[in-house]
């Protein structure tokens, strides 16, 4: 019986959802990262604690796979120790249209799989390349598919190393290069130095100018001298620091002084500017947001007769709609009087969409949680709403997690003609649409996007339709 530590020569035989690839060992799972389906390699066991699989870490590629390239992340290339690879680019030892094959088959597998479909119809590609005024490509996706990220978070160790964590650890692998960041995002990664341990957040929007934003961890409070001695805390522990202040004690004024504003930056899209907080949301990608409505816009206009159309006088609803970036793709959609309600739980974000939609008269941004929104729209919606709502659009663009089937639920009750789901993660969507299916919808197009190039992850835009 194998154990955690022993080496195997193990068969490669296909991919999973989340970056690691198949491999079986006296009839039991075992799954593999930095590897490709039809290699062989030599494998240390990591985790043989569960029945259903075990886990374990490439050291040796026995039998390379002709899709195999030198990884585009020198440190994280498999002559690396295992420890010492960074995570954060678990696909770029694979050619990149190779890359997006095995995306594919994870997106369908997942539609299969949880999504109740017997033979999905999905397509992959990558980003969509913004053009010149002349018509000619001004900006597209680098060959290698590096160079892509505007934002970066890192972490800061106690010992003030920079880096990314290694994969499955909180160990912090010094940066040499980066090179799924833009250059400018690179570079001031690696200027950086002395930093209080916790994360460092770099965001590049459309000037061009990289912010840093340190996020320290949160320093415990120390405790402070007292009448009878030093005092304790909720633990029951005396504070190494008593009688003096550390770095958890600061003078009144200061705990109570309001923290800055957020910086506010522009982000641009179809010759559109949009508001949004340095450190809040906005897709990684610098051609993501782009590549997006794009898509969103075309899936909807593929729809057949008045299906395609974004009737002005409907109601449409954007949900998780952070800053306003899909209602105004509806909006650009159905014309100046469209009527679209933008819906985010973060403020901010809220407050930025209402001004990133003022053109559209019949815009509004709502600050609230979409389950409990949703809720209290399905219970008090007069029969003119839900008529309107019946002829409109829904676009959700929900967390990792999916939507649920709460959510999921409402809507259906609600009835909208066509729903577009914007995800980030194949199985939760999959679990979603059978949730849609289930209450009357049916899939009309499944995308998948490749805004994520020598990582696993992938994004989709689902279109569905009532029945």
């Amino acid at each position: 019986m194998s154990e955690t530590g022993d080496l195997l020569d193990l068969d490669i035989t296909g991919v999973a959802h989340g970056g690691v690839f198949v491999a079986r060992h006296e009839g039991r799972v075992v799954f593999v990262p930095d590897t490709i389906p039809g290699e062989r390699v030599r494998v240390r066991l990591t985790d043989t604690g569960k029945k259903s699989f075990w886990r374990g870490e490439t050291l040796e590629v026995l039998d390379a796979s002709p899709h195999r390239q030198l990884h585009v992340w020198r440190q994280a290339d498999v002559d690396i120790p295992p420890e010492q690879r960074p995570g954060g680019a678990d696909f770029g030892h694979i050619a990149l249209e190779h890359q997006r094959a095995l995306k594919l088959e994870v997106l369908r597998d997942a539609l299969q799989r949880f999504g109740g479909i017997d033979d999905p119809v999905a397509t992959m590609s990558g980003v969509a390349p913004v053009p010149a005024p002349d018509g000619a490509e001004a900006d597209g996706e680098s060959v290698d598919g590096t160079g892509w990220r505007t934002r970066v978070s890192l972490h800061v160790d106690a010992d003030g190393n920079v880096g990314q964590y290694a994969a499955r650890s909180h160990r912090v692998i010094p940066l040499e290069d980066l090179p799924l960041a833009t250059p400018a995002v690179e570079r001031a990664a690696l200027a950086l130095a002395g930093s209080e341990a916790g994360r460092i957040d770099l965001v590049q929007p459309a000037d061009g100018r990289v912010r840093v934003l340190p996020r320290p961890e949160k320093p415990v409070p120390t405790a402070t001298p007292h009448a009878a001695g030093a005092s304790r805390g909720a633990s029951g522990r005396v504070g190494p620091a008593a009688g003096r202040r550390g770095r958890g004690a600061r003078p009144a004024a200061a705990r109570h002084r309001k923290p800055p504003a957020p910086e506010i930056v522009l982000e641009s899209v179809g010759g559109r500017d949009f508001r949004v907080d340095a450190g809040g949301f906005w897709q990684v990608h610098r051609l993501a947001a782009h590549t997006l409505t794009t898509t969103v816009a075309a899936a909807l206009g593929a729809l057949p007769g008045d299906a395609a159309a974004v009737d002005p006088d409907a109601w449409h609803l954007d949900l998780y709609g952070g800053v306003g970036l899909f209602a105004a793709t509806l909006g650009d959609l159905g014309g100046s009087s469209t009527r679209v309600t933008s819906v985010e739980s973060d403020a901010r974000a809220t407050e930025h969409a209402g001004e990133n939609l003022a053109e559209w008269v019949g815009a509004r941004a709502e600050t609230g949680r979409v389950d409990r929104w949703l809720a209290r729209l399905a219970a008090e919606a007069s029969v003119p709403e839900r008529e309107r709502l019946s002829r409109g659009v829904v676009l959700l663009d929900p967390p990792r997690s999916g939507a649920g089937r709460e959510v999921v639920d409402h809507l259906t009750s609600l009835a909208p003609s066509t729903v577009v789901y914007v995800a980030c993660d194949p199985v939760a969507l999959a679990r979603d649409i059978a949730t849609f299916r289930a209450g009357g919808y049916e899939v009309a197009s499944v995308d998948g996007l490749d805004l994520f190039p020598n990582s696993h992850h992938v994004e989709a835009v689902a279109v569905l339709t009532r029945r």
